[in-house]
């Protein structure tokens, strides 16, 4: 049995269209090329993607954060999917570390993720990959 090859790198404009079908597999949300191309290059969001054998299977999205309660730039891991049929190979904890990366060179100090308490599988990788828990609330409103 052969090893695939495995692949973590930062998203670039080819791999939209595979963006757009993670997403809708993931979130259930549906966007389209523009938008997608368009948040893509903004420069808000870092998006890395998981490759095996040049097919992209997964992605996670970070931001860094600036606020004037703290010295550093603060960042957070808002989204990671992976598709079912590549899990197990090791990709999540690939893209956790190539965020990492990119936000210790931007003078990240702190990073945060926020995950369903409930979501077992995603907290042992996380875990897995260094990160305590912490005992706060998520609190959410949805504005009209």
């Amino acid at each position: 049995m052969s090893i695939p090859n495995l692949l973590v790198r930062e998203a670039v404009k080819e791999d939209v269209p595979y963006l757009i079908e993670l997403n809708d597999q993931f979130n259930g949300v549906r966007r389209s090329r523009g938008e997608v191309e368009t948040d893509l290059l903004n420069g808000r969001e870092v998006i890395v993607v998981a490759v095996i054998e040049e097919q992209v299977v997964g992605f996670a999205c970070g931001q860094i954060y600036k606020s004037f309660c703290y010295a550093e730039h603060q960042a957070e891991i808002t989204e990671m999917y992976i598709q079912e049929s590549a899990r197990r190979n090791g990709l999540a904890g690939m893209m956790i570390e190539r965020l990492e990366g990119i936000f210790h060179h931007s003078g990240v100090k702190h990073i945060k993720i926020l995950t369903g308490n409930k979501n077992a599988k995603a907290i042992k990788t996380y875990e897995k990959a260094g990160y305590d828990r912490e005992d706060e609330f998520v609190f959410a409103k949805e504005l009209k």
